[in-house]
């Protein structure tokens, strides 16, 4: 080849590449311009959700605490002040700005332990040894190792749990700004918005053995860093959700079984509908989202045509399943970029009467990881699932999963069509995008 040749080819492939980077940008700037914060000055504390983003804005939107009066606007450090801000009377819209990071355990565990509590005790009592696998421990006495935990476990319970009121916006200040050991209790109310805040998952300090739960008996623990139980109209956006200074890889193991101290990131559960969660991070965890807690009818009464919620532009990294794992709810997951680790399970659950459309998503998979595991199915519900790119091809995730694992055949087709949604990037394009553009500390 000439070398006049050699530079033709070479300046085309230039071009080619600062196009593609050039167009990459753009995108991220026009996705940038329709996120709030970005087109005006106001203060992002009383920022909206804006029209047509996702389930949120449907039907009266997502206001939050944005008209709050400057009586109801509360600047806190402390948990304390926390619980003591959202606990404050009345109806009328309130912002919680939150400076630094707030501990909600700050004195550790053995502040929650009742007397006589130990945990030695519970372990020679509890073993299979001497327990055995057949019984479970609902019946222990309250002065039994089991009793003392289970009022142990009360007392942090009562501790970590802050209820959220309606019309409320919670948002971080800054760039460090988070909730570190607290469960956020989004329970029976309308209007709430939670931003800019990183959330380091709660540790149950007194996980229960459960002697019946699989062949070998299971450590089951409590608290979600955020739970929207019952709630209308809830939007989540640039937080970032890690277990960081507690991961399971560092846990013990008691009974040779990991001593599970976490729950989930994020539970939209009984009833709940009308949820945008945007521009967030998911990170080291392992049951990650739920939405329906359960399979058994007296849940489904109340989840049936409720559960509706949206993902878009999130960031999932590191995690083990639940990227969520879907009941009932009609679920629009798209423009979010998962990226696998070496404990990977799957990312989307399909659950009893889900009808999950998942659409112009990234996946990043190590070598070896197939495809086939983006999707898993609990049960028999139809799922959308196009427009899809994992290590940058387009793939069919239906038909991939189908193909190799026959036992699990999914059916195509949600049955329904979202309508409520942003600027919708192609997939090849949300990599960049959102692991630039996602997590707390990034919302301007």
């Amino acid at each position: 080849m000439s070398t006049s040749r050699w530079h033709g080819h070479a300046t085309k492939r230039t071009a080619a590449l600062v196009g593609c980077t050039a167009l990459v940008l753009s995108l991220a700037a026009a996705t940038a311009q329709a996120r709030p914060g970005h087109h005006h000055a106001r203060d992002t504390a009383r920022q909206t959700l804006p029209a047509g983003d996702g389930w949120a804005s449907h039907g009266t939107g997502t206001t939050g605490g944005a008209d709050a009066g400057k009586e109801r606007v509360f600047t806190v450090s402390t948990w304390d002040e926390f619980k003591a801000a959202l606990a404050v009377e009345g109806t009328a819209p309130r912002i919680v700005k939150v400076r630094g990071t707030i501990d909600a355990v700050s004195e550790g565990c053995e502040a929650f332990a009742v007397p006589g509590y130990d945990f030695d005790a519970y372990l020679e009592k509890y073993s299979p040894e001497s327990w055995g696998t057949e019984t479970d421990l609902s019946d222990e006495p309250d002065d039994s190792p089991e009793g003392l935990r289970r009022a142990s476990a009360a007392q942090q319970d009562v501790a970590i749990k802050a209820n959220v009121p309606v019309n409320t916006t919670i948002i971080g200040v800054g760039r460090n700004a988070g909730l570190k050991g607290a469960s956020l209790q989004i329970k029976g109310v309308d209007n709430v918005i939670v931003r800019n805040l990183t959330f380091e998952s709660p540790v149950d300090c007194f996980p229960q053995w459960d002697p019946t739960d699989g062949d070998k008996g299971n450590w089951n623990s409590e608290y979600d860093s955020a739970v929207v139980h019952g709630s209308t109209h809830v939007w989540l956006d640039h937080n970032t959700f890690t277990d960081g200074e507690h991961p399971d890889s560092e846990a013990p193991a008691y009974f040779g079984m990991l001593y599970q101290q976490h729950d989930g990131q994020l539970d939209i559960v009984k009833g709940a509908d009308y949820v945008t969660a945007s521009w967030n991070v998911f990170t080291e965890h392992d049951k990650t989202i739920l939405i329906g807690n359960s399979d058994s009818e007296s849940t489904a009464v109340v989840d049936r045509g409720h559960l509706k919620t949206t993902f878009h532009h999130n960031l999932f990294k590191d995690l083990v399943e639940r990227a969520p794992r879907v009941r009932f709810g009609q679920v629009d997951v798209y423009n979010n970029h998962f990226v696998a680790g070496e404990d990977y399970a799957y990312s989307f659950g399909v659950g009893k009467e889900s009808q999950l459309v998942a659409e112009h998503n990234a996946f990043t998979l190590p070598d070896g990881v197939s495809p086939a595991k983006v999707l898993k199915k609990w049960s028999e519900a139809p799922v959308t699932a196009a427009h899809n790119r994992v290590n940058g091809r387009l793939v069919d995730l239906i038909a991939v999963h189908n193909a190799e694992i026959p036992d699990e055949t999914l059916r195509s087709g949600a049955g329904w069509t979202p309508t409520l949604r942003t600027k919708v990037l192609p997939a090849w394009a949300v990599p960049f995008v959102v692991d630039h553009g996602a997590g707390a500390g990034r919302l301007r």
